[in-house]
């Protein structure tokens, strides 16, 4: 199947930070899909930027002058409503997180993350994929436990894990799925389970295939509605 996504990407930077909007406009001119179109210091000229200029992504902080990054989705999405808005913040708080995900940000991401990371996850928003930063998954998963008053990560599955779709899984499958559901990276399951890295990450393309998801976020709520985490 040949690869719908544009062969130029159109980006949108807003953070209140001249010296991290020019940085981060540098690093994305390193990649010849990418092409940053402007940039905003707060969540009214992005606006106005997002109408004008009907970007392909935006980058929104959330700590920007007056209104939120995340309270100002609504309106980028109304603005330009083709855009995928990825938050790009130092915030790691839940309700953050939570209010993102539900003003329809297509993703959240740390401003921590390497720059190869940030490239991949602007491809993955742009071919249709939520984004996350796997410092989240489990902040995420939490959140999803408590509002829909899941079984605590305490309890054992028991025998109703039996009949669930986790069942097509390996016991080692399903020590890593528990990993992902506490938001461990790769790495940090490999360490933990005494095996490489490598191999975690087949058998996390093995878990995603059987649980017929597209992203260990999918995967992480799947196990927690499930009680595994």
């Amino acid at each position: 199947m040949p690869d719908s996504t544009p062969s130029v990407t159109r980006i949108l930077v807003v953070d209140d930070h001249t010296l991290f909007r020019r940085g981060l406009t540098a690093l994305l001119a390193r990649d010849p899909q990418f092409v940053v179109v402007g940039d905003a210091a707060d969540a009214g000229e992005a606006q106005r930027r997002a109408l004008e200029w009907q970007p392909d992504v935006i980058l929104l902080d959330n700590h920007l002058p007056g209104v939120k990054g995340v309270d100002a989705l609504p309106a980028l999405r109304q603005a330009a409503p083709r855009a995928c808005i990825l938050m790009l913040t130092v915030s790691e708080d839940a309700d953050d997180l939570a209010t993102a995900l539900r003003n329809g940000a297509s993703g959240y991401l740390l401003k921590t993350m390497e720059g190869d990371a940030l490239s991949q996850a602007i491809r993955r928003a742009m071919r249709g994929e939520h984004v996350l930063a796997p410092e989240m998954t489990g902040k995420l998963v939490t959140a999803y436990r408590n509002a829909a008053g899941l079984v605590p990560p305490t309890m054992a599955p028991g025998p109703a894990l039996a009949a669930s779709p986790l069942a097509s899984l390996s016991p080692r499958e399903l020590e890593i799925l528990r990993g992902i559901a506490a938001g461990d990276s790769n790495k940090e399951i490999a360490r933990k389970l005494l095996i490489a890295e490598t191999t975690v990450k087949i058998h996390v393309q093995h878990i995603l295939r059987k649980l017929d998801v597209s992203s260990r976020v999918h995967a992480a709520v799947m196990a927690t509605e499930n009680g595994l985490a």
